[in-house]
């Protein structure tokens, strides 16, 4: 049977088919994907020509209502619904991750399937149930067969996570696997080397570590120990910028 026969069949039966993309990450550069920072604006489809302004101002409410019709990348033509995000909405720490599986489309949930299922036992581990954190994706709508977001796709949809990540205003932000981290701070650099830094995100300065996605984890088990001392790290450093003055 062809690969592509392969994913059309799993893909009607709800399996979500996770494409392998190279050789682990903390031992070998992966490859690229275009960021936030170097793709050109794109051509939107019926959507204001700045993604961000487009949603500047807009509340929790308002904003889910706009994501929920939003038309501005092909994406809307083949999705089930859009995935806008869930958790708590004043949450301390925020989990961003690539965009929706096959379940999260049918569900309208981000990480509610195998993935999700080792994510909900990740933040146990570090003291957390799912509905203390915020959950959400770089993508609101699913690409066809888990292919990875084109250019187009990540820049039509910063301005909600964007927003979303005003809202929230969280003292952490775990991206979780290489396409979100880098395509949130807008860079080509591998996962193995964004690891064990605090980076920071915007002209607020937003807390962000990097941690390698479930759905890698559960086919690299061997890796989970590097994502717990991932987890140990971003609540040292969540901890630490408790602590100091003003924080909040």
């Amino acid at each position: 049977m062809s690969e592509d026969r392969r994913s059309a069949r799993l893909d009607a039966l709800g399996i979500d088919v996770y494409v392998t993309r190279g050789r682990p990450v903390a031992d070998a550069t992966e490859l690229a994907i275009p960021t936030l920072a170097a793709v050109p604006e794109p051509a939107l489809v019926g959507a204001a020509a700045d993604p961000v302004a487009a949603v500047a101002g807009l509340d929790w409410d308002a904003l889910q209502q706009r994501v929920a019709i939003c038309s501005d990348c092909a994406l809307h033509e083949t999705r089930t619904q859009a995935v806008f995000g869930v958790g708590n909405r004043r949450a301390r720490w925020l989990f961003i991750g690539e965009a929706p599986g096959a379940e999260e489309d049918r569900r309208g949930e981000p990480f509610v399937g195998r993935a999700g299922q080792l994510l909900n036992e990740m933040l146990r581990a570090i003291g957390f149930a799912r509905e203390d954190v915020y959950i959400a994706n770089v993508l609101k709508c699913r690409p066809p067969n888990n292919r990875d977001p084109r250019p187009d796709e990540v820049a039509s949809c910063r301005g909600h996570l964007e927003r979303q990540i005003e809202l929230v205003a969280p003292k952490m932000i775990v991206a979780v696997g290489r396409i979100a981290a880098q395509s949130l701070l807008g860079t080509d650099t591998a996962l193995g080397r964004m690891r064990g830094k605090l980076h920071r995100l915007g002209s607020r300065g937003w807390p962000v570590v990097v941690t390698y996605h479930p759905a890698y984890l559960l086919r690299s088990p061997s890796q989970k120990r590097r994502a717990w001392e991932d987890l140990l790290f971003a609540m040292r450093e969540y901890r630490r910028i408790e602590s100091q003055p003003g924080s909040g």
